[in-house]
């Protein structure tokens, strides 16, 4: 084997490893922000179940399994849009709840809760957005 031979030969195996090397790259890119949003995702539940076990009733009643889905559907809905402020009327309507005036209040009232416990922000009278 000559000189020339080896070079080409060294060359090509340099080559195949520097097209290895970016597989790699790529792979590793798509994996860590594949891990940056299930970290954000589950950086969300936490919050969301310290909020629900906040709510939860401290006496020996359990709160009614709704009330707690409709804390669940609030807090998920300001996961889904974080930068988002919704009127009490705005979130019934995205999460398909009744809009009659009754279901509304009890909702006010909850989104109160949530904003008194530090997980939503009032950017102004009547809006909620979630806390960032």
């Amino acid at each position: 084997m000559n000189i020339a031979e080896l070079l080409a030969g060294l060359q090509t195996q340099h080559d195949e490893a520097t097209a290895r090397a970016g597989e790699l790259r790529g792979q590793i890119e798509h994996l860590t922000a594949a891990l940056a949003e299930t970290e954000a995702r589950l950086t969300d539940l936490i919050t969301t179940r310290k909020v629900i076990a906040e709510l939860a009733p401290t006496g020996d009643e359990p709160d009614p399994l709704e009330t707690n889905t409709a804390y669940q559907a609030i807090v998920n809905a300001f996961n889904q849009h974080p930068d988002q402020a919704f009127r009490a009327r705005e979130l019934h309507e995205l999460l398909g709840m009744p809009t009659h005036e009754a279901s509304v209040n009890i909702t006010r009232s909850r989104l109160g809760r949530l904003t008194r416990q530090g997980f939503l922000t009032q950017p102004e009278r009547g809006r909620y957005q979630k806390r960032t």
